[in-house]
């Protein structure tokens, strides 16, 4: 079975936009070759709060930019009533390349989780954007990007909303899980209180950096 693992392709000591540009030739797993193009992280480089997602979608992998589809809506607008400053925050995924199946008409790529072994080879990128931006708190968005962080036996539903320390040195950082944004848009008539979960949980957030 042939390894899965980015790391060949992160470059030492380079700044965001250096791994941003190297990032664009990763071919650290499979996923490369049906995606449009490799989905980076953006945001301000001194941000304190970094949020993770699970991977671009259909519109991010278009477009070449994170949380810019109808689930980045529901980000922004939950985090404007958490009290979240946009400009200290940096947004990016656990995954870099959109992973899916196309509809049976071949009108539609439908997303698809990404396996254990395509997180675990992307996390040199998450862990090296980390490291340059040195956060206060992770926020983990739904479970792929909590398990990114946390280990493969963490449970979204049984410790989210609190400010935990990762198994893993994250540079003194908490990370804090809650939903993905996605799944507001999938809860049909809860959604209006999976939405107030979601912001309460970024007011911890909001909360815990002042």
């Amino acid at each position: 079975m042939a390894e899965y693992d980015a790391s060949p392709y992160v470059p030492e000591d380079a700044d965001l936009a250096a791994l941003s540009s190297a990032a664009a030739g990763c071919r650290g797993c499979p996923l490369y070759a049906d995606a449009t193009q490799t989905v980076f992280g953006q945001g301000e480089p001194s941000a304190s709060v970094v949020l993770v997602g699970e991977q671009p979608g259909d519109q991010e992998d278009r477009q070449g930019r994170p949380f810019v589809g109808p689930a980045g809506k529901v980000l922004d607008k939950a985090m404007e009533e958490a009290g979240i400053d946009p400009a200290d925050a940096y947004v990016t995924n656990a995954v870099k390349h959109f992973k899916f199946t196309v509809s049976e008409r071949g009108k539609r790529r439908i997303h698809k989780q990404p396996t254990l072994r395509e997180v675990a080879a992307c996390k040199p990128w998450l862990y090296a954007e980390l490291e340059r931006i040195t956060p206060r708190i992770v926020v983990a968005l739904g479970a792929t990007a909590a398990k990114a962080l946390m280990g493969p036996e963490f449970r979204v539903t049984r410790q989210r909303g609190k400010l935990l320390t990762p198994g893993v040195s994250l540079n003194g950082a908490h990370v804090l899980a809650t939903v993905h944004p996605s799944a507001v848009l999938r809860a049909g008539e809860n959604r209006e209180e999976m939405y107030a979960g979601l912001v309460a949980d970024l007011r911890v957030v909001a909360d815990a950096i002042g």
